[in-house]
């Protein structure tokens, strides 16, 4: 067959059953057999959506996302979403076209050195130049992307590659030096960690995206009850824990709630998992937890001892790792260790109390976003699955969405990606056709893809769109006015204009959409409920809200966690006798 028929051929065995891309000039051989496949094709209409895309349905549905561009351009529209995978541990395989081999260093028309660019910002890159190296190269690119830390891997294929024949055969060998994932985890370290944990009186369990990753959720449970712990998710482990838990206290960091940042603050022990002490948790690295014994728990050696020395280290997988911890803590803890907790959680629950996250009403008599959040949660249900753009909106989701399950919130958290939502979601929606998905976005946010809507409206996914519509770059604004003296430099995206550009609901009913525009809150729940009886295309609520609305609590760039404001101006009392 020849190497094009190969590519197919590969992800048919791999188990691929949706790709996500656009065909061009070098990756055209392979979209012919793609005809002949049982392999849904989604086609997309930018292939930075692609990535993204393939990134959704990797988070959503644990399997590894996929997506195929061409060369030059088109490929370097895939690095963001290279980045954005490589920084948040998202398993995908782009495979791109490249112009000839014997053109390769000729500036040819639409050659860029796809594999250069991408590896700082991707797990693995190939080049294949040699048909017969395609099964190998295509089958190790999903062994890579999905073994030990997840990541992007991309697959950079020469058009005469694809055009030349070659004898095919599966499985292919794997020839990947160096590359081992780690295996079982050194009980020293499992029973060191269980005795720091059981000399304890304040720990708590700072929860990583990795948890969701390994699909260590139900561990992580057992180990919560096992030591009645208090646990802070971060932004891509919503949902690691139900939010419904009373062990949840919530996201930590920059735009945390106060109990969550005043539980890394005053702990004894912080138990990391699958946690990379990131700066918009820890604030001021140097008063970051200042009390705390670490432990450090993470499939990638090089995260542990990266940002914040780990006391007790431990490389692996984390499903393995808790699972060895629960078996071992029985054993350990105190008879009076629960009971030992009293104090500590009654500190926290004074925080918890004292501090909810809330808003107020806003001085223009807009609506406030979080209480549209609020409700699209009530009325959706735990079963509902959310992707987010990046912004205010992003963190108001994180906020006031409530997360019940693994996989359901979908967020490009290291990157911070805007445009990300709408692909995203609809990678989501591929992923889980049974599942209602909700794109969270904002108006700056979703301006960058939004041309994604044509993607789901002839493909039929049906996700909807509470676009949180401000008429302003948010969280850009929020810090003009906090730090820049109110100074609004080019963050009014309605500037020189009377109305609104564009008009959402027209442009949604542009491409087929059924949309609302939503501008009261007596509106919201009608609203919303009308969008969650249209499950036969997409769907948009443009929801007007206050662009006076601020995301609070804050920890300000650059301070210590224990400066965080819950409000303009006001400061938690940390304890009782200040």
């Amino acid at each position: 067959m020849t190497g094009a028929e190969a590519i197919i051929r590969s992800l048919e065995e791999l188990g691929v059953k949706e790709v996500f891309g656009m065909p061009g000039g070098a990756i055209l051989p392979t979209y012919d057999p793609l005809m002949d496949s049982s392999i849904r094709h989604i086609l997309i209409r930018h292939e930075q959506g692609a990535g993204h895309a393939a990134e959704g349905f990797a988070i959503t549905s644990g399997r590894v996302g996929c997506a195929i561009v061409t060369s030059g351009p088109a490929a370097m529209n895939v690095m963001t979403a290279l980045a954005d995978a490589n920084l948040d541990s998202v398993p995908i395989v782009i495979i791109t076209g490249q112009v000839g081999s014997a053109l390769i260093g000729t500036d040819a028309f639409q050659e860029a050195d796809v594999v250069g660019a991408s590896m700082p910002i991707s797990k693995h890159s190939f080049l294949v130049t040699n048909p017969q190296d395609i099964p190998s190269r295509i089958a190790e690119a999903f062994h890579i992307a999905s073994t030990g830390r997840p990541g992007p891997v991309l697959v950079d294929i020469t058009k005469d590659a694809q055009a030349a024949q070659m004898q095919f055969s599966w499985p292919p060998a794997f020839d990947i030096p160096g590359y081992k994932v780690p295996g079982k985890p050194s009980q020293k370290q499992i029973r060191a960690a269980a005795a720091a944990i059981n000399e304890s009186n304040a720990p708590v369990l700072y929860v990583g995206g990795g948890v969701i990753r390994s699909g260590a959720s139900a561990d992580l449970m057992e180990l919560v009850n096992l030591t009645d712990a208090p646990v802070v998710t971060t932004l891509p482990a919503r949902g690691a824990i139900p939010d419904s838990d009373p062990h949840n206290l919530g996201m930590p960091g920059m735009h945390g709630t106060v109990a969550a940042v005043g539980a890394l603050q005053r702990a004894d022990l912080v138990i990391a998992l699958g946690a990379r002490f990131d700066d918009r948790v820890t604030g001021r690295l140097d008063t970051f937890a200042p009390r705390a014994k670490v432990i450090h728990v993470d499939i990638d050696a090089a995260e542990i001892g990266k940002n914040r020395e780990a006391d007790v280290p431990i490389v692996g997988d984390l499903k393995a790792v808790i699972e060895a911890l629960n078996e071992t803590l029985p054993s350990v803890l105190s008879p009076t260790y629960k009971d030992d907790l009293s104090g500590w959680w009654r500190y926290l629950d004074r925080l918890r109390d004292s501090y909810p996250l809330g808003w107020i009403d806003t001085a223009d008599g807009l609506m406030a976003p979080q209480y549209v959040l609020e409700r699209l949660s009530e009325l959706s249900g735990p079963d509902a699955i959310y992707a987010t753009g990046v912004g205010q909106h992003q963190m108001w989701a994180a906020q006031f969405l409530k997360i019940e399950k693994p996989r359901h919130f979908v967020t490009s958290a290291g990157l911070g990606t805007m445009g990300y939502g709408l692909p995203a979601g609809i990678g989501a929606k591929v992923a889980n056709p049974d599942n209602v998905v909700w794109i969270v976005d904002g108006d700056g946010s979703l301006q960058m893809t939004l041309q994604e809507f044509a993607t789901a409206v002839t493909n039929n996914i049906p996700v909807k769109v509470a676009l949180i519509n401000n008429t302003v770059l948010g969280m850009v604004r929020q810090w003009q006015n906090l730090f820049y003296g109110e100074r609004y430099s080019n963050t009014d995206l309605n500037v020189g204009v009377e109305r609104q550009v564009p008009d959402f609901v027209a442009l949604a009913e542009a491409y087929s959409m059924p949309a609302r525009r939503v501008e009261v809150a007596e509106d919201v729940d009608e609203a919303i409920n009308w969008a969650l009886s249209i499950n036969d295309r997409p769907v948009l609520l443009d929801f007007r809200v206050s662009k006076d609305a601020m995301v609070w609590p804050m920890v300000a760039a650059g301070v210590s966690n224990d400066d965080i404001r819950f409000a303009r101006g006001m400061a938690p009392i940390w304890d009782e006798d200040e």
